[in-house]
C-alpha cells in the first residue's frame, strides 16, 4: 500500500471489477470509504448510479480528494508540491489501491487523463495563498479544481455527447462556487481569500478586513451577488442533462439541486459565513427527493416530446 494512501488513511481490501478487467489491487471500498466520509452530498446522490459506475465515480472522487487533502494538511510547500508530483506520476504507472482503481475506471469510461492533470494544476494553485483579481481568474481556478471533476465525470454518467461537456464544466464550476461561498470565514482563517478583488471593491469590501472575519461594506449584498451568479451555472449545467444516462441524468440533479442548497442556507444565516458552517442535513436531502424525481419525469417529458417533434 502507498505511502499517499496511507495519508489518507486508507486499508487495502482489493475487489474485483465485474466484466472481466484485472482485479488485482483494485480497492473499491477504499475509495468509497472515502467518498462517504469527505463527500455527503455528492455520496448522497452517487446511489441512483448502478454499482459498477458508482465504484467508477467514488474511485475519480478518491483520487481527486487525495490530490487536496495533499496540497491541505503540509505547512511545506515544497513537500506538498514533491507529493503532488508523486500523485501525478500514479497516472501513469499506479501501484496506489486508489490510483489503480481510477485507471481501472477511467480505461472502462474512457474519462479523459488530462482533466485529471488539469486539476492537479489546479491544486498547485493552492499550495501558496493568491488572490483573484477578477471573476474571469477565479473562474479559471474553479475549471482547475472542480470543472475538470465535471469532465472526469460526464463518461461515467453516461454523456453520449462531446458537446454537452462545456455543461459538465458549468457544474462544476457552480459547485466550486458554492463552496468558496461557504467556506469564507473558515478559509479566512487559513489566511486565504478567493472572491474576486474588483467585486470587493465594486461593493465597499476590504480584502483584510474579511480576512480578520470583520467584512465591511456591503457584503451581504456581495454575497447575494455571487450567489445569483451561481443559480446562473447551474442553469447553465441542466442544459447537458439530456446527454446522460437515465441513472446519469437522476445522479446529475440530485448531486446539483442538493449542493445549491447551501446557497438556500447561506441566505437563511443572513449571509453569516463567518459564525457557522452553511449545510444541508439528511433530513433536508431526504425532502428534496420528491423535487428530484419531479425535475427528472419533466426532463423525460420535455425529451420525449422534442423527440415525437422531430
Amino acid at each position: 500500500m502507498g505511502l499517499l494512501a496511507q495519508r489518507a488513511g486508507l486499508q487495502a481490501q482489493a475487489s474485483p471489477w465485474p466484466g472481466g478487467e484485472p482485479a488485482g489491487g483494485i480497492d473499491w471500498r477504499a475509495c468509497d470509504r472515502i467518498a462517504r466520509a469527505h463527500a455527503r452530498t455528492f455520496y448522497f446522490a452517487s446511489r441512483f448510479l448502478p454499482p459498477a459506475r458508482r465504484r467508477a465515480m467514488h474511485a475519480a472522487y478518491a483520487y481527486c480528494r487525495i490530490a487536496d487533502d495533499l496540497a491541505d494538511r503540509s505547512s511545506d510547500a515544497e513537500a506538498a508540491a514533491q507529493a503532488l508530483d508523486d500523485w501525478e506520476r500514479q497516472l501513469d504507472a499506479p501501484i496506489d489501491p486508489v490510483a489503480v482503481a481510477f485507471a481501472a475506471a477511467r480505461q472502462r469510461y474512457r474519462v479523459p487523463e488530462t482533466a485529471a492533470r488539469d486539476l492537479l494544476s489546479g491544486v498547485r494553485m493552492d499550495l501558496a495563498p493568491r488572490r483573484y483579481a477578477t471573476w474571469d481568474e477565479l473562474r479559471r481556478y474553479c475549471y482547475h479544481v472542480a470543472g475538470t471533476v465535471g469532465l472526469m465525470a460526464a463518461p461515467i454518467l453516461g454523456c453520449r455527447d462531446e458537446s454537452a461537456l462545456p455543461h459538465a464544466v458549468d457544474l462544476g464550476i457552480a459547485m466550486q462556487l458554492t463552496n468558496i461561498l461557504r467556506d469564507v470565514g473558515e478559509d479566512a482563517r487559513r489566511g486565504r481569500l478567493y472572491l474576486p478583488l474588483d467585486e470587493l471593491r465594486a461593493f465597499g469590501c476590504d480584502p483584510d478586513a474579511v480576512l480578520r472575519g470583520q467584512p465591511n461594506g456591503r457584503f451581504a449584498d456581495l454575497l447575494a451577488f455571487e450567489i445569483t451568479r451561481a443559480r446562473r451555472l447551474y442553469a447553465d449545467a441542466w442544459q447537458g442533462l439530456p446527454a446522460l444516462s437515465p441513472t446519469g441524468q437522476v445522479t446529475t440533479i440530485a448531486a446539483g439541486q442538493l449542493y445549491a442548497t447551501i446557497l438556500n442556507a447561506i441566505e437563511e444565516q443572513d449571509y453569516d459565513v463567518f459564525s457557522g458552517r452553511a449545510c444541508v442535513p439528511l433530513t433536508r436531502k431526504l425532502g428534496a427527493l420528491p423535487g428530484i424525481a419531479a425535475a427528472f419525469v419533466r426532463l423525460c417529458w420535455r425529451s420525449s416530446a422534442a423527440g415525437g417533434a422531430a
